[in-house]
């Protein structure tokens, strides 16, 4: 049994544990967050939430140790294709979007009833793609014009696409390709310049959405920095979920009210997806809700530190960091906002929260760490090995016959 457990599930075995802690939090906080969503959907069916969910994690398992078993140069060799695939998801999104929550960042997949986050896939685009171009022009990083090119140009292009729906998710990217280029030795100057040209288009396309078209997303965006600055106010959607965030937060103490007793759940609008780590304190408390979920985030970033530093070669190391730094941010912007620290960005918690396109491209980042570890921990054994018959004792022994 363990043989066949061991060659399955290969990899960091830490990574592993961590995915194990993420699901149990997943399943355990979306069923007791989804009672308020199961009596106005579904007739009161608590156990739609529990098993739909339960259905998603078994498929995130199989997402996971698939990907974790392809060669992860695939992804290199593949890289300009899947940002190709993005960009044309996001147009699609753009020009023939499903509104929910009115937000238009979703697109249903002809004949399966499905809907999926165009932008969540659009992240992981952007990761491959910056590992493969830092990979191979680590001798061209002084080259302003090209860096600009292959760098920023195709980044800027899926920014735009997402703004327009999407502001915090356009500019969580950008921030992220900037970090990326940063660890990649990317020239600082280069990235201060691009990150104020960044700030006017931002300024800039804000304004000119605000004139030129009947979108209310300005005005959202507007409304939330400014509860954000001036404190509780109470006059707005996003304002109230924080103040309803706080409470759940303040009550929760530091045991919590046990599992299923949650009572912001009934006033959260998003609280088995954008606020599920307030309801994970509320029912868990600090020590056994905050504190398990806030470091086993730090323990996946020290974590893809350490496999990327074992790297051999750049774009695997560039991948996993990449990989590592979209999850670990995300989560932090998540928390961040649930004890109001940030505004409301509409950022989920990564394999925690509910929302079948952010656990999809969870699963696939984690997996394609541990498709990496895996071969990292092959080579270390290898190494290993290689150094124990090397140092054997039996090596230069003389046997003597004794005779009787």
């Amino acid at each position: 049994m363990k043989t066949v457990f061991g060659g399955l599930f290969r990899g960091d075995r830490v990574v592993w544990g961590l995915i194990v802690l993420f699901m149990i939090y997943s399943l355990l906080a979306v069923y007791s967050s989804s009672v308020s969503v199961a009596f106005a959907r579904h007739g009161g069916n608590t156990t739609f939430f529990l098993k739909s969910q339960a259905m998603m994690l078994i498929f995130c398992v199989f997402i996971i140790t698939l990907t974790h078993h392809l060669p992860y140069r695939i992804y290199s060799s593949l890289a300009g294709f899947i940002l190709f695939v993005a960009i044309i998801l996001l147009i699609i999104t753009l020009l023939f979007p499903v509104r929910i929550n009115e937000a238009s960042r979703w697109i249903m997949i002809p004949g399966t009833g499905f809907m999926i986050q165009t932008s969540d896939l659009a992240k992981v685009a952007i990761v491959i793609y910056l590992a493969r171009m830092l990979s191979q022009n680590q001798h061209s990083l002084n080259n302003f014009k090209l860096m600009t090119r292959i760098m920023i140009v195709p980044v800027a292009i899926v920014c735009a696409l997402i703004m327009p729906e999407n502001l915090s998710t356009a500019v969580m990217i950008f921030a992220m390709a900037l970090l990326i280029m940063f660890i990649g030795r990317m020239p600082f100057k280069y990235l201060l310049a691009w990150m104020g040209i960044a700030l006017a288009a931002i300024v800039i396309f804000a304004l000119l959405l605000d004139l030129v078209t009947e979108t209310n997303r300005v005005s959202v965006w507007k409304s939330r920095i400014e509860n954000y600055v001036e404190g509780d106010s109470g006059n707005s959607d996003a304002d109230y979920q924080s103040n309803q965030a706080k409470i759940a937060i303040a009550t929760g103490g530091l045991i919590g009210k046990a599992p299923g007793n949650s009572v912001q759940r009934n006033m959260l609008p998003q609280s088995n997806s954008d606020f599920i780590f307030a309801i994970i304190i509320e029912e868990y408390g600090l020590l056994f809700g905050a504190l398990p979920v806030l470091f086993g985030y730090l323990i996946l970033l020290f974590r893809g530190i350490s496999i990327a530093r074992k790297c051999e070669t750049a774009f695997p190391a560039f991948l996993v960091l990449g990989l590592t730094i979209m999850l670990v941010t995300q989560a932090v912007i998540n928390m961040s906002v649930a004890v109001g620290l940030l505004p409301v960005t509409g950022q989920t918690l990564p394999m925690i929260s509910w929302g079948r396109t952010s656990m999809v491209v969870s699963s696939f980042s984690l997996g394609a760490i541990l498709a990496v570890s895996r071969v990292v921990r092959a080579k270390n054994l290898e190494h290993q090995q290689a150094e124990v018959e090397e140092e054997s004792p039996d090596d230069g022994l003389i046997y003597e016959t004794v005779n009787g």
